[in-house]
């Protein structure tokens, strides 16, 4: 069973995704996770105030059940399949995160600081995963598509708007961990 409990290579998961997309584009779908939440909104009757969502979500309930699956496969990844939920970082990395108030770094996967209960009661934490949030929402909204869609999809259908988004994610990242993310820890 190790080798469920464990990473899979690249050389693994990257032919398996490849082969996931081949099979999309053979039969005419195009993959993307963020575009289910304008189907979900669609679904709820947002289509009554805004014609952005005045669609026939019934072609997209393929990608609904794709949700579901990976709702129902995180869970039972996590829950059954998970030994260690501690990444291997180099040891700097540690003791830089560590200074920034991230206790948990190289103990757990998602960093108490952002990840806890505790979260709701720090206003500035709060602020930071609210702006946060909006900012991604509203990044993937005006970008078509989020940063694995463009990176996996895009890229995978040789659209050029994708290879622009991706740059942009890279360079934008870039920028926020050098010169953002040490201003706010």
């Amino acid at each position: 069973m190790n080798w469920v409990y464990n990473p899979w290579p690249w050389y693994v998961s990257g032919p398996l995704i490849t082969l996931v997309m081949f099979l999309l584009l053979m039969i005419g779908k195009r993959f993307g996770m963020s575009s289910n939440l304008r189907t979900m909104c669609t679904l709820c009757g947002a289509g009554k105030t805004s014609d952005f969502f005045r669609f026939d979500w019934k072609t997209q309930r393929w990608n609904l059940i794709v949700v579901l699956g990976v709702i129902i496969g995180g869970f039972i990844a996590n829950t059954f399949l998970s030994k260690d939920s501690a990444v291997d970082l180099n040891p700097a990395m540690i003791i830089d995160l560590r200074s920034k108030g991230f206790e948990s770094a190289g103990n757990a996967y998602m960093p108490d600081i952002l990840f806890s209960n505790d979260v709701f009661t720090s206003p500035k934490n709060l602020l930071l995963l609210i702006l946060g949030g909006l900012l991604v929402g509203f990044g993937a909204r005006y970008a078509g598509g989020c940063t694995s869609g463009h990176a996996i999809s895009g890229l995978g259908n040789l659209q050029l708007p994708s290879l622009i988004a991706v740059i942009g994610f890279f360079i934008g990242g870039l920028l926020m961990i050098h010169f953002i993310f040490p201003l706010i820890f």
